[in-house]
């Protein structure tokens, strides 16, 4: 049944001027964060200033609460600078799915104002002992992308006997400063995420700072009714079109003027890179059209009161899926078609293909949610955790 319209969020409240700033030092630093593996503390400052956290915020929590489309072009244009500052900035998209914690605890992270950064890692879930009104958490978990600067963060756990949770895994959200970051990410691409695993000793969590993923959120408005799990993909995906997009612009930047050793034409006069180059734009162009639809057709529903159906949020898996592989396929063509200028660690064509095939290879965006999609597009079952 459908709900009462809800009105269209408004745009950033952010300065132009202060995505430049971001976009500016991304671009300048790259190198500085895959050498140190994480996003240096200042340029997440920048990312506050810019509005990247308080984007997905709720306005009555002070934040922007703009729409998936508005976020996800900002985390496509701080991609375009660097592949692992846009995957950092993604979680930004962590405040809608924290929206289902209970409103008091919400008002509680916020109460300093909207620019929180939060790093959550689910799986393995750990098991927790309830202590009261609280549970002891402990144990160790991988893929923090972005713990390292983070004001809270949220862990995986399972509780025995538990049957509210529906054999789900709850998420334990805690101050950062109570985890401890095991620096291990050792990685080819997305170097400078900071992926590193981290490990919670004997950590009290009250039971109001813990959540199901995906659940009923406890806002109004059309941000928190947009499914989760779709816009987690969705955020990841977009990484790897900015990434596309910044190898196809760094070899027609250099292809005119490059010459061989060999006295072969430049790049751009080789017909063969020119005919790649063109399938390269068409297919990067392609999959972000297809990718855009399905987010605002999504959102357009959601606005007019509308229940997604289940073709709607298979198509924005899709679509997320699709653009993932095509940002790394492309990327990876312009490594082919730089000839020996891209091999050479620590050129930009390098450093955009290593990004980009890293992101298709993640769980929410890997080939078997093509299989998992097909299922649902046929009218089959829809395997456990999809769309």
């Amino acid at each position: 049944m459908a709900t009462a319209p809800i009105q269209n969020p408004a745009a950033p409240s952010v300065a132009p001027d202060a995505m430049d700033a971001l976009l500016d030092a991304v671009r300048s630093r790259r190198e500085e964060f895959s050498e140190g593996q994480q996003i240096s503390a200042d340029v997440v400052e920048l990312m506050k200033r810019a509005g990247v956290y308080r984007a997905c915020v709720a306005k009555e929590l002070g934040g922007d609460e703009v729409s998936p489309g508005t976020f996800l072009r900002m985390i496509e244009r701080i991609s375009e600078a660097d592949g692992s500052a846009g995957w950092v900035a993604s979680f930004g998209v962590s405040a809608a799915y924290l929206a289902s914690l209970p409103v008091d605890t919400l008002r509680q992270m916020y109460a300093d104002g909207p620019d929180v950064v939060f790093s959550g890692m689910i799986f393995p879930p750990q098991a927790a002992r309830p202590v009261g009104d609280e549970l002891e958490v402990n144990g160790r978990w991988s893929w923090g992308s972005g713990s390292t600067g983070a004001d809270y963060i949220g862990v995986g756990i399972k509780v025995e006997g538990d049957a509210s949770t529906a054999g789900l895994p709850l998420v334990a959200v805690m101050p950062a400063h109570k985890a401890r970051i095991v620096r291990n990410w050792n990685v080819i691409g997305l170097k400078g995420t900071g992926s590193h695993d981290v490990a919670v000793d004997k950590v009290m969590v009250p039971r109001e700072w813990t959540f199901v993923r995906g659940s009923a959120p406890s806002l109004e408005g059309a941000l928190f009714r947009y499914p989760a799990m779709a816009l987690a993909a969705q955020v990841l995906a977009v990484v790897a079109l900015g990434v596309g997009r910044a190898a196809i612009e760094e070899l027609m930047a250099y292809a005119a003027g490059r010459t061989s050793i060999t006295g072969a034409p430049t790049l751009a006069n080789r017909p063969n890179v020119q005919a790649d180059l063109a399938r390269a734009e068409a297919m990067l162009r392609s999959a972000r059209a297809f990718f855009y639809e399905t987010t605002e057709d999504a959102w357009e529903a959601l606005l007019r009161g509308d229940e997604l159906t289940a073709k709607q949020v298979t198509l924005l898996r899709l679509a997320a899926s699709h653009a993932a592989r095509a940002g790394s396929d492309v990327a990876t063509a312009v490594y082919r078609m730089s000839g020996t200028t891209g091999i050479f660690a620590g050129h930009p064509v390098a450093h955009y293909m290593h990004d980009a095939m890293i992101v298709p290879q993640h769980a929410f965006l890997a080939d078997g949610t093509f299989e998992s999609a097909g299922k649902v597009l046929f009218g089959l079952p829809s395997p456990a955790g999809f769309p």
